[in-house]
């Protein structure tokens, strides 16, 4: 497959790069700085904080999947999921492309946006603690990156395209294991955690599942 992978150098980004490459595929980069790439790799540089359109359409033609890992790495950062993914998207759509498949949180499904001012008040794959203490925790702790994500999630639903979003729970550096569990459209009891790794690894296998199309997967190791 040719993919595109956006963020290429961020932690899930990365994953899905290297899994890429040893899967066989052909990879398209988007980075901010190529110098970053962990292998040599075509490459787009772009700023997705203030994108260009233009080197976005470059980077998503012919691509058979676009894959993001692009999300706010602290509260400064805040904006960078929804503009950049509303850049991507409208690059996608000049070029034809297709399937998309993002990374959000598994806290967002409960996170108020424009397009879902009243969303649930607990998800029903929360158990107690993450309903009550651990949730409202992150939640609070997290605040402006939850928004943007969710924010990025209306953009990613109103856009017509193929798209699946992947919600993980607290992401760790642990090694790929091949080992975890998803649900559609609800998180997983008693999951706390889940390697970048294994997120990348997930949504590679997303890209050419067209049963989890227009699909929220939640995922936990």
């Amino acid at each position: 497959m040719r993919l595109t992978i956006i963020a290429a150098t961020g932690g899930i980004g990365q994953q899905i790069l290297e899994q890429a490459l040893t899967g066989g595929h052909e990879v398209m980069a988007v980075v901010r700085d190529p110098a970053k790439l962990s292998r040599p790799v075509n490459a787009i540089a772009v700023d997705l904080g203030a994108p260009v359109h233009g080197l976005l359409e470059k980077a998503v033609q012919g691509a058979d999947a676009v894959l993001s890992g692009l999300g706010p790495r602290s509260s400064a950062d805040a904006g960078i999921a929804s503009r950049g993914t509303r850049a991507m998207i409208d690059a996608m759509h000049v070029t034809g492309a297709r399937r998309l498949v993002v990374v959000s949180a598994a806290p967002v499904g409960t996170v108020a946006s424009p397009a879902r001012p009243k969303p649930p008040k607990h998800d029903p794959g929360d158990g107690f603690f993450t309903r009550h203490l651990f949730g409202p925790m992150t939640k609070g702790a997290l605040r402006k990156q939850y928004a943007d994500l969710a924010i990025m999630e209306d953009i990613v639903r109103e856009s017509g395209l193929d798209w699946t979003i992947v919600r993980p729970p607290r992401l760790t550096n642990k090694p790929l294991t091949g080992r975890y569990r998803t649900a559609h459209n609800q998180n997983l009891r008693g999951g706390m955690s889940v390697s970048r790794a294994d997120v990348a690894q997930l949504m590679l296998h997303l890209s050419h599942q067209a049963d989890t199309i227009k699909e929220v997967i939640g995922v936990a190791n």
